[in-house]
């Protein structure tokens, strides 16, 4: 089953913009995101509808960020890009004649809606600031080893 990384993805783009003055062209994103242009441009207008980017037109544009990052977390940027499904497992039937696997399903379910209100809490705890620290951090410790930030 594939995975949805678009979360990921996005975070790694929005730090990178953080990282670096000036604006990002879709095309220079969608190769950050190993993804097409129009990908990032659907994805971007989302963030931009929020406040979170805003799009320059014309020669010398791109997307800038437009928020503060101490105040956006891992769980608005999640809702962002339209909360899609954080478990990959599920039920096999939704409704079953079976009265065992209405039993399992009930202790799925409970399991599962705990698992997701746990990631969404966490999710909710970390911003985007906190995420530029970290990478500061590990950018420190690579320099002192004599490495970049994206591999040797």
């Amino acid at each position: 089953m594939k995975r949805d990384s678009r979360l990921s993805g996005v975070l790694h783009v929005l730090l990178h913009m953080a990282q670096q003055p000036g604006p990002f062209t879709s095309e220079t994103l969608a190769k950050a995101m190993d993804t097409n242009p129009v990908v990032i441009r659907r994805i971007m207008a989302g963030l931009r509808d929020l406040g979170y980017v805003r799009s320059e037109k014309g020669h010398g544009g791109g997307w800038r960020l437009a928020c503060d990052l101490s105040k956006v977390t891992l769980r608005d940027v999640y809702t962002a890009l339209g909360s899609p499904a954080l478990l990959a497992m599920g039920n096999r039937t939704e409704a079953p004649g079976c009265l065992v696997e209405q039993a399992v399903n009930a202790a799925l379910d409970q399991a599962f809606h705990d698992a997701e209100a746990l990631l969404l809490s966490r999710l909710g705890e970390v911003t985007l600031a906190m995420l530029g620290d970290d990478f500061r951090k590990r950018l420190g410790s690579r320099k002192l080893q004599g490495m970049r930030a994206h591999g040797a």
